[in-house]
């Protein structure tokens, strides 16, 4: 099993995600795979061989009024070839999770062509990069719009009109108060979408009242037998923090806050984590990968693998 974490290093000070500059400063992606090679280093000596890069790895590649960031990819064939072949050569499974303003199942026409437009961008770097099937863009299902049904139906529709190569790598994830696993499964009857398990979201949002192995191996059997699925596992937030009142427009106070059980916790609980590993693996499910969403980036996953075989030596191995 491949432990993974998602776009910031916070291990080792200096590495970045991407080239964060604004267009005015021409940022391109020949920058962002040159960071992205120094993280590939980081991840190695580290042995982590499960990485989520940042969406915006190619800065400003499908905004409408910059046309001089559109050809990017073509501009890095060679780079985005090699990084890719440093990936294959050093096991680590890469993926992209755009952000929540790719909406597939909007109602605003234009929303949905910029969404179409940002995943096939994204599909195009990882094929240009010659990376596997196990090299997904992961989405939501996006709104419900006041009407659940239509909702589900848009994105059946919107999905089937994506070109093939963006349909192969695209997957859909369940969420915490939208889309339940039994709405992402409904979809993917009607479109063979891969679909990913996501436990927090799947604590918080189950009105069907599945039980988790069930919703689990519903997520795991939508993927080829010859592709390892991925899920993704997180820990609510159970801390108190502390807020500025000014938001409240009480300029220079402070109060404390509840933490919503939805946040992701800064490190994984790896109890409830070793339960969820055990109950798949007794229930003889397939093998399969877990991206961390922790806070804490790498050092939760790095704080994970420690407590794992003092906690549970039997769940070994685990990457």
């Amino acid at each position: 099993m491949k432990l993974g974490f998602a776009v910031k290093v916070l291990g080792e000070p200096g590495l970045k995600s991407h080239d964060t500059r604004r267009w005015q400063n021409n940022p391109h992606l020949s920058v962002s795979l040159a960071y992205l090679r120094d993280i590939f280093g980081y991840l190695r000596r580290q042995a982590i061989t499960m990485y989520r890069m940042a969406s915006d790895l190619a800065p400003y590649l499908t905004h409408p009024d910059l046309p001089q960031f559109h050809d990017q990819i073509e501009e890095c064939a060679a780079e985005l070839a090699a990084i890719g072949e440093t990936a294959r050569l050093d096991g680590l499974r890469l993926s992209f999770h755009p952000s929540q303003y790719v909406v597939l199942n909007a109602e605003d026409e234009n929303v949905v062509a910029r969404s179409a437009h940002n995943i096939t961008a994204l599909t195009r770097i990882l094929d240009a990069m010659g990376l596997g099937a196990e090299a997904v863009v992961v989405i939501h299902g996006g709104g419900i719009y006041g009407d659940r049904e239509a909702a589900r139906q848009r994105f059946v529709t919107h999905y089937l009109r994506l070109p093939e190569a963006a349909r192969r790598r695209l997957v859909l994830e369940n969420d915490d108060s939208r889309f339940s696993v039994a709405d992402v499964a409904w979809i993917h009857r009607e479109t063979d979408i891969r679909l990913v398990f996501d436990y927090l979201h799947f604590c918080n949002h189950n009105p069907q009242r599945m039980d988790t192995v069930e919703a689990l191996t519903t997520c795991l059997d939508t993927w080829p037998a010859d592709v390892r699925p991925k899920v993704h596992f997180s820990s609510p937030r159970t801390a108190m923090h502390i807020v500025e009142r000014s938001q409240m427009a009480q300029e220079g106070a402070y109060g404390l806050r509840q933490p919503r059980w939805t946040q992701h916790a800064d490190f994984v609980d790896p109890f409830t984590f070793i339960a969820f590993v055990r109950a798949a693996r007794t229930a003889h499910l397939r093998d399969f990968d877990v991206m961390l969403e922790a806070k804490a980036k790498d050092l939760a996953l790095l704080r994970l693998r420690e407590d794992l075989p003092r906690l549970s030596p039997d769940l070994d191995p685990i990457e």
